[in-house]
């Protein structure tokens, strides 16, 4: 498995920002003008202190936009929560709308770990700090670039393998990947072309056994003889055309 890229390393070290004085009017200029969705937020020293992003500035009053909620809800929610979606809808410094618990790196954190985060926050761009202060920005497009990366980077030289490594191989992986019916596919190869053989019962787990079988290093063709079967009534619903098909995609 290749190693993973750190923030360190695919990080945007020119951090666009603006500080939390600044005006609302100005953070959305800035924002427009270099094309970002969100906005590190920093003191006068320089430290961060909040991130302002375009999630930030729906609820707006100037769009007529503010969240407006039946009086016998609002008696129901925190004046803590009435207040904070106030100040958002008719602030008009960046620290009166800004979300101030933001989600940050550091700078040896792995590319899982950072995508993890976006994922589960729902967010686009991570900050990098050390020692407290922000060292750089991670945002979607610097993962876009490291995956380009890894992507052209050079194949190690092919080397000629045997039928049996390469089968031995295949069925090794469909073992790794629980997803895959290992003990349901039948798998032959021979001069490199795999033949795939057996039922699956969902489609989608045939693309998944195709991505294994191509991944093998010498694999050269791919025949798919595998049924898909409707697992309640045993019905078969779908026979694959069972033409030669290249490891590298459909044929043309």
């Amino acid at each position: 498995m290749r190693a993973q890229p750190l923030a360190r390393e695919i990080m945007s070290r020119q951090v666009v920002g603006i500080r939390a004085d600044a005006t609302v009017a100005q953070a959305i200029d800035l924002m427009l003008d270099r094309r970002l969705s969100a906005l590190p937020v920093t003191d006068g020293e320089g430290g961060l202190v909040g991130i302002v992003s375009e999630g930030d500035l729906l609820r707006r009053s100037e769009l007529g936009t503010e969240r407006e909620r039946p009086r016998w809800l609002q008696y129901l929610l925190s004046p803590g929560r009435l207040s904070a979606e106030y100040a958002r809808a008719y602030g008009k410094r960046v620290d009166e709308v800004m979300t101030r618990e933001v989600v940050t790196v550091g700078e040896e954190a792995s590319a899982a770990e950072i995508v993890a985060l976006m994922e589960r926050h729902r967010i686009k761009r991570l900050p990098v700090t050390s020692a407290g202060r922000m060292v750089g920005i991670v945002a979607r497009a610097d993962l876009m670039r490291a995956l380009a990366d890894a992507m052209r980077a050079p194949a190690p030289p092919a080397t000629p393998r045997s039928d049996a490594d390469i089968r031995r191989d295949i069925l090794a992986e469909f073992v790794r990947v629980p997803c895959i019916p290992a003990a349901q596919i039948a798998v032959a190869v021979r001069d490199g072309v795999v033949d795939l053989a057996g039922a699956l019962t969902d489609e989608r787990e045939r693309g998944a056994v195709h991505v294994a079988v191509e991944g093998v290093p010498g694999v050269t063709g791919l025949h798919d003889h595998m049924i898909l079967i409707e697992p309640l009534s045993g019905e078969i619903i779908f026979v694959p055309d069972e033409a030669p098909r290249p490891a590298d995609g459909p044929a043309p």
